[in-house]
């Protein structure tokens, strides 16, 4: 959610759809809300393909495998981790980690990942899941927003004449002729 946006205030006027989508909105903001949707929408072809079959007239088509089971336990955690992102965001980095590990297993086990749909938005979960990062309000101060108050720099607060750097702590305020005997013993390349 972003920290900066309006929080609604619901007015008495307004029809339940409106209350509905604004509670969803704020509920899907504080969580990796896609990560858990991609993560839970790629379990679905992982597990349904190897036990799918397509009847045409009196032909059926199977598309069984010998790693149905597989697939099926790929698909099932797959989708366990999608509602886990939802419900449980401290373990976003274990379920990201989990489903594109889990991704790249289904290439072999269940029909190349489920026709390679299931793969790509497994792996998408993921990626989402490792990169969400929970929103930190922002503290508004009123001090902060004077507009002549500039925060300036160590290196150019410590600025000499004509805004050259000063010495760093680090460096004593005295040249050497010699750079191996300068600072204690301690060679500086700049």
């Amino acid at each position: 959610m972003n920290p900066q946006a309006p929080v609604y205030v619901r007015a008495e006027d307004d029809a339940w759809l409106t209350a509905v989508y604004y509670r969803f909105h704020a509920w899907s903001g504080r969580r990796p809300f896609w990560a858990g949707l991609f993560t839970l929408l790629g379990g679905f072809p992982i597990a349904y393909f190897p036990y799918a079959d397509l009847r045409l007239g009196n032909v059926s088509l199977a598309m069984a495998t010998t790693g149905g089971a597989g697939a099926l336990i790929i698909g099932v955690l797959l989708i366990t981790l999608g509602l886990a992102l939802w419900f449980q965001q401290a373990i976003r980095v274990f379920a990201g980690v989990a489903a594109i590990l889990l991704a790249l297993v289904s290439l072999p086990v269940s029909n190349l990942g489920g026709f390679f749909m299931g793969f790509i938005c497994s792996m998408l979960g993921g990626a989402l899941a490792l990169a969400w990062a929970p929103g930190q309000p922002v503290e508004e101060d009123p001090a902060d927003q004077s507009p002549t108050a500039v925060d300036m720099g160590k290196a150019e607060s410590t600025a000499g004449p004509q805004g050259i750097p000063g010495p760093r702590e680090t460096e004593t305020a005295y040249a050497s002729e010699t750079t191996a005997h300068a600072d204690g013993g301690r060679n500086s390349a700049g």
